[in-house]
């Protein structure tokens, strides 16, 4: 039996959301449904906080006006569901709430159903802060009423609508692809699903779309769009999840240029969302100029390049500080950190890391005192002044001087600057100021990185790997080098970053089959073993496929960025914590013997 002290709705409706309400509002009748953030009780008055997703505004029960309605209402406590029938009133200016927009009235209750009640909560919505993550992701349904939540899934929702918008407007399709489709073993690892029809068989959630994109390509839908949950077996962090959101797109007879103006486009209107206006077009910069400036092929851009310092020095300068002449100086600079410690330097050295071979000369005074013109020089190229933090990043001197090997370890200095560069950044950040949050446009600094390397080499395998994946197409004027000289094919790929952040990566795809084959060839596969991994896309290049090309973005990533947050839980309904476990809904978690048996699977434990 329902509980006779609730409420039924019935027909009452409701005629505004609680924060909406405001002085220009009084005198008009109201019917307000929402939770009770908090009660008070003032004897004769009950002043009771009703709250909605929009926000709160304060319901007033006089004991002198309706003495039953009071009495109903002293039985009212947080996170009870109730419907109040009233008046809007203007408040006196002395009771005035300036910190709420609905500060300047009240409602003056006639009616109150309580619709439901509620236990205590292990947390209220109206805490500022809850320390316990795993506490919230247990009660998420209590966590995502606080303010902050419901602020960043609406924003999620708008950003949502102005990205379809943006799209649509621009003549793409919005179109499904399956979520069961089959295994694709390189990359991550993927989420398997049993087949009950063919035991021992299994599809596979999808960790991208980009078979069936290009396929649509194929089909005529010459501009395609999704925003789609992908699904990848991976080990998480702050920003990973094992389910995502992408927004994905793929076009027919694109250029780079047309693919990136789309991207900006609706990236442009997300960010409005967001109160940013972007001012497009975004910098270009190669992959072999990101690593040379700045180490990393996700560049933050609020913070100085490195400089090549190499100029600094002689060839004898650098045979006596045991430097590889060979390989890249790059001085990193940090602006306005200050004269450091001998301690704080060592402390610095624990943030370098020395594994690739490179080597870190953070004393400049030292140094100056061996090479004075060569540290005069230094500062000069790298423009630092005498607040800023130098430091140098070089080569020891190379056993391997293989084209490859050199190759490598010339990369292998740069990443280790840059990797240096940004935990420095970090460390000083007080500092220098370059990881402000002030929100404007100039804090949001975008950037496409172009011309990526076709293929990476293996060292334990001993063979050349699809860098993006084996889809993307080559530069044309390298096709020449595809067998001949791997390393040095650029392909048609790119990402676009955002302040140390990849927002995205995408690619001109590999339209013709005899391309294609040429690509498995170089990757060292097989005829048959290509046929048996994608043997339906390939027998679909066959049959007329247009030039085409894309980009998949991650929508979580761009809602985290624009929400302040520091995590992607804080920006997605239903997340998994850092052991992809769902603690609202206890998954994942054994199934019962029948299923495995009707499954044809056993478990070994």
């Amino acid at each position: 039996m329902p509980d006779n002290q609730l409420d039924l709705l019935g027909n009452l409706q409701r005629s505004h959301m609680c924060g909406v309400l405001r002085a220009k509002d009084a005198g008009a009748r109201v019917t307000l449904m929402g939770w009770v953030n908090r009660r008070r009780d003032l004897g004769n008055l009950i002043f009771i906080d009703l709250r909605d997703r929009s926000g709160l505004v304060q319901i007033v029960v006089d004991n002198e006006a309706d003495p039953a309605l009071h009495k109903k209402a002293e039985n009212v406590r947080s996170e009870y569901v109730l419907a109040v029938v009233g008046s809007v009133k203007r408040r006196d200016a002395a009771t005035e709430n300036k910190n709420l927009p609905t500060g300047e009235i009240e409602i003056i209750a006639e009616e109150l159903r309580v619709l439901n009640d509620a236990k205590t909560p292990p947390f209220s919505p109206s805490e500022q802060a809850i320390g316990n993550e795993e506490l919230r992701l247990k009660y998420r349904y209590i966590d995502m009423r606080r303010p902050e939540m419901q602020s960043n899934i609406e924003l999620r929702s708008r950003i949502s609508l102005a990205i379809r918008k943006s799209l649509t407007d621009r003549g793409f399709l919005e179109i499904e692809t399956p979520f069961m489709t089959r295994s694709t073993p390189e990359g991550a690892r993927d989420y398997l699903v049993p087949s009950r029809v063919y035991p021992g068989s299994f599809y596979a959630l999808p960790q991208s779309p980009q078979l069936f994109k290009q396929i649509l390509m194929i089909s005529g839908f010459d501009k395609y769009f999704q925003i789609v949950r992908c699904f990848r077996d991976e080990d998480l962090r702050a920003d990973r999840q094992p389910e995502f959101t992408q927004i994905d797109l793929e076009m027919s007879f694109p250029t780079q240029d047309r693919v990136f103006e789309v991207v900006e486009a609706f990236l442009v209107a997300a960010f409005r969302e967001g109160g940013i206006e972007l001012k497009p077009p975004f910098l270009r910069m190669t992959y072999d100029e990101a690593i040379c400036k700045y180490g990393i092929d996700k560049p933050d851009l609020r913070l100085p390049e490195m400089t090549d310092a190499r100029k600094a020095f002689t060839e004898e300068n650098l045979n006596a500080l045991s430097l590889d002449p060979l390989l890249p100086v790059v001085a990193v600079r940090i602006p306005k950190v200050g004269e450091l410690s001998r301690k704080e330097r060592d402390d610095n050295k624990q943030l370098f890391s020395p594994k690739s071979g490179a080597k870190l000369i953070d004393d400049l005074k030292r140094l100056e005192k061996s090479f004075p013109e060569a540290v005069s020089k230094l500062r000069e190229l790298s423009k630092a002044e005498a607040e800023d933090l130098l430091v140098l990043v070089a080569g020891g001197p190379a056993n391997d001087r293989s084209p490859i090997a050199m190759r490598k370890a010339a990369e292998a200095v740069y990443t280790s600057a840059g990797a240096f560069r940004v935990a420095l950044a970090q460390k000083y950040k007080e500092k220098h100021g370059a990881f402000r949050k002030a929100g404007t446009a100039d804090d949001y600094r975008f950037l496409w990185v172009t011309d990526f390397p076709m293929f990476e080499y293996d060292d334990k395998e001993g063979r050349w790997n699809a860098a993006h994946h084996p889809f993307t197409s080559p530069h044309e004027e390298d096709f020449g080098k595809l067998l001949s000289d791997p390393g040095a094919v650029r392909s048609l790929a790119y990402d676009v970053v955002l302040n140390g952040t990849e927002l995205g990566s995408g690619s001109i795809r590999i339209h013709r089959q005899d391309i294609q084959q040429l690509i498995f060839h170089a990757l060292g596969m097989s005829v048959e073993e290509a046929r048996s991994r994608f043997g339906f896309f390939l027998e679909a290049l066959e049959y007329g496929t247009p030039p085409h090309g894309g980009i998949a973005l991650g929508l979580d990533r761009i809602v985290m960025i624009l929400a302040g947050a520091e995590s992607l839980r804080e920006v997605i309904p239903f997340p998994k914590t850092a052991k992809a476990v769902d603690l609202m809904v206890d998954a994942p978690t054994p199934v019962s013997p029948a299923q495995l048996k009707e499954l044809g699977i056993s478990v070994k434990t």
